[in-house]
């Protein structure tokens, strides 16, 4: 049985790429939630005052990848302890969240939770899917500055950090 988590932690582009390598997820959609406006776009996401973050809504299977171990993916490869800020990404859009769809999920990312930590945990109340161009942006613009400065470095740290974990 398939679960789903929805997960932000930073630039919606770099943590697509990162979830889609993990063995156990068969998909990941970027997008945007926690904010108040209905049907956000980019660019009213971006100017800010939505309140929403870039976020990926990743489906995984749990028997192959517990959403313990994608929590540890998660907290590995992005800066938990910077408000609204990852790399040069900055703005409330960038922050740190997991938004739980249960109470196991809550309890797992509540005891995951490590001091310093500034990620907010709160319950999914809906997930908007970014526009198109958003999605498999690292593979559709591998060459793009952002995916070769920013998306490669963290996708190496994942090979190099999780290497059973990765589909071959």
């Amino acid at each position: 049985m398939e679960e789903t988590a929805t997960l932000a932690g930073g630039c919606f582009w770099c943590t697509e790429a990162i979830f889609k390598r993990l063995k156990g997820v068969t998909s990941v959609i970027p997008g945007y939630t926690g904010g108040v406006l209905d049907d956000p776009s980019y660019e009213e996401v971006l100017r800010s005052g939505t309140g929403h973050v870039e976020a990926v809504q990743v489906k995984f299977d749990p028997r192959v990848l517990s959403f313990q171990k994608l929590l540890e993916v998660f907290f590995a490869l992005h800066d938990p302890t910077t408000m609204n800020k990852q790399g040069y990404d900055e703005g409330t859009q960038y922050r740190s969240a997991i938004f739980y769809r249960n109470d196991k999920q809550k309890k797992i990312a509540e005891e995951m939770l490590k001091p310093g930590y500034v990620t907010e945990i709160r319950p999914l109340t809906r997930f908007y899917p970014a526009e198109e161009y958003h999605r498999n942006f690292y593979e559709n613009n591998p060459d793009y500055p952002y995916c070769r400065v920013i998306i490669d470095p963290k996708i190496q740290k994942l090979i190099q950090d999780f290497p059973g974990d990765l589909k071959t």
